[in-house]
């Protein structure tokens, strides 16, 4: 560039002026009289005109976030249609531009770690901005943490999910204690004694911020702490001991934790080496007596994404924590945890697709380009399409996992499959919602162009969110060998499966080619091709949920391209027969 710059500066395109001659001077000329100066002509339109501003959108915000007719008809399928008042209450206030500033300063404050207080004594406390404190506030008292554990009511874990799917459309950080909270609760019954101190802290709707001892609290959060330098998601690895005391069931612990999220919680699910085996503990900062436990944190994670959220690596020495669960036990007793947190990494990722597809909806409705709106371009409404696909695919299955929990912990007549169903696709969610969800916000942004690209429009917020959501709570691999091992060790989980799969029989047959390829590939699983195995799940099943709920061009439209081949590889490229005007005009009305 700078050859070709000075080559340029260099050439010249027309002749040169002659050099005058080596003559005698002339005599000089009279000076002229000066004349005066004559004002500028103003611009037309003002004195600032190359700053009228143009060809871009409104704010967006406010706007209704619920305002979505895939997760309401899913809120009322899934049993929980009682809660859409409330959902819509919530979704008009994610929206709100209040909420979207909350979120926006959250991100921009991030927490800060104070170790020690001025006279240095060790504090080990994070300090938030105000705007944190406000979305966690709503998202406890909206029920969004432990409280589903509380309600009676059946329906009330997809109540919290549709709430989840929506109030995301703010700050994903805030999520992540909330997701821990709700995930603690049934990982605690497995010691009641504890469970019957804590739990109605941990399902109550008040957030109390602040170390104080827990007992003393109207509400509580819980964080999770099991990885370790050494291991990963590998915690049968972990080298952090615990040692008996003299008090039954009271240890204390040693060693050094990778990353724990998030340190304000009041208490901690942890595993550790106990005498009999990898163990599940609860550790709370604060104990009993109200004198801090030994909880040094050591740094906070200067991490891609989820800035708001502050995750930490604490280091335990004679940290006191009670067992929770039978030694030995640790991983069988806080799976639990992770497959509530597993479900909300779908919810979260299943939020972000319909926040970002929003985003982008809005723009092109506004920015005209090459003579037309943009939303008004055959090649723009066709990726909008396939976005919309991908996102109503995402919140149906979301909403399924959130109502296979709800029954299965409800007990019932259909509480065994449902608990079976949830077992193995929880994972596969996790798997493939997750997966898609960095490529989905990538097109989204594009849809904005250069305007998504800057910080202050949001979306490179929202880039940077989505592949945690793949990452933690086991990661893709991870993930797939998990569903592998369900289906060596309960065979009950493939009929599950089936059975999910059959209510769709008969209706497109290339969902039918699709199911059947699925049972001849149970056959050949294998660590290498798991990957391709639960894609393959994972797309049949969520196109037997659309084919069976959704209407019938957008059912269409997903099964020709993610199981009939009439595809490309990147979004926008759907058939000429996908029928995106319906498409377009059911997940984002202005466009019908």
């Amino acid at each position: 560039m700078a050859s070709t710059l000075a080559h340029a500066a260099n050439t010249r395109t027309t002749p040169p002026t002659p050099l005058a001659s080596p003559t005698a001077p002339t005599a000089p000329t009279a000076p002229t009289a000066p004349t005066a100066p004559t004002a500028p002509t103003p611009p037309a339109s003002g004195p600032y005109a190359t700053h009228d501003v143009t060809n871009q959108p409104p704010p967006l915000a406010p706007y209704d976030a619920s305002d979505d007719v895939a997760l309401l008809e899913g809120l009322h399928r899934e049993g929980a249609g009682w809660a859409e008042e409330d959902v819509r209450r919530l979704g008009a206030r994610a929206g709100s531009v209040q909420a979207q500033e909350w979120a926006e300063l959250a991100n921009r404050h991030e927490p800060e770690l104070r170790t020690h207080d001025r006279y240095g004594n060790r504090v080990d406390e994070v300090d938030f901005h105000p705007a944190w404190h406000h979305l966690i506030g709503t998202a406890v008292a909206e029920g969004l943490a432990g409280a589903p554990w509380a309600d009676d009511r059946p329906g009330a874990h997809v109540a919290r999910t549709a709430g989840g799917l929506v109030w995301g459309h703010t700050d994903a950080g805030h999520g992540c204690p909330t997701s821990m909270t709700y995930a603690a609760v049934p990982a605690l019954r497995a010691q009641p004694e504890l469970a019957a101190v804590y739990e109605p802290l941990l399902t109550g709707r008040v957030y109390e911020p602040g170390l104080r001892a827990p007992a003393g609290k109207a509400g509580l959060l819980a964080g999770m702490g099991m990885t370790e330098k050494q291991g990963g998601s590998d915690v049968r690895t972990n080298t952090t001991t615990a040692v008996p005391t003299a008090e039954p069931g009271v240890y204390t612990l040693r060693g050094h934790k990778w990353f724990t999220s998030a340190p304000m919680c009041d208490l901690f699910l942890v595993l550790a080496q106990a005498p009999g085996g990898l163990t599940c503990f609860l550790v709370p900062r604060v104990l009993p007596d109200g004198t801090r436990n030994a909880f040094r944190i050591q740094r906070l994670k200067d991490k891609l994404g989820n800035r708001s959220n502050a995750s930490c690596e604490p280091e335990f020495d004679g940290t006191v924590a009670w067992v929770v669960g039978p030694e030995g036990r640790g991983v069988r007793t806080i799976i639990e945890m992770v497959n509530c947190t597993r479900l909300d990494c779908v919810m979260m990722s299943a939020a972000l697709m319909r926040k970002t597809l929003v985003e982008a909806g809005h723009h092109t409705r506004h920015r005209r380009a090459f003579g037309a709106l943009l939303a008004d371009q055959p090649l723009m409404r066709n990726v909008l399409a396939d976005l919309a696909l991908e996102s109503e695919a995402a919140t149906t299955l979301t909403l399924r996992l959130a109502g296979a929990a709800d029954r299965a912990v409800r007990g019932g007549p259909r509480a065994p499959e449902e608990a079976a169903f949830r077992r193995i696709a929880t994972a596969v969610g996790k798997y493939w919602v997750t997966k898609r969800g960095p490529a989905f916000t990538a097109e989204a942004l594009e849809c904005l162009g250069g305007n998504g690209y800057v910080e202050e429009s949001g979306m490179p917020r929202h880039y940077r969110e989505a592949p945690l959501l793949s990452i933690w709570e086991g990661s893709g691999n991870v993930n797939a060998l998990d569903v592998l091992r369900t289906l060596e060790r309960e065979p009950g989980a493939a009929d599950a499966l089936f059975a999910e799969l059959a209510l769709a029989r008969g209706a497109d047959a290339r969902l039918d080619a699709a199911v059947t390829r699925l049972r001849q590939g149970l056959g050949e699983a294998s660590p290498v091709g798991a990957r391709r195995l639960v894609e393959l799940m994972a797309l049949t099943l969520q196109a037997s949920l659309l084919v069976r709920h959704a209407p019938a061009a957008l059912a269409d439209a997903f099964c020709a391209t993610r199981l009939g081949g009439d595809w490309g590889h990147s979004f926008g490229t759907l058939p000429d027969t996908a029928g995106l005007d319906a498409v377009l005009g059911r997940a984002l009305p202005d466009f019908g």
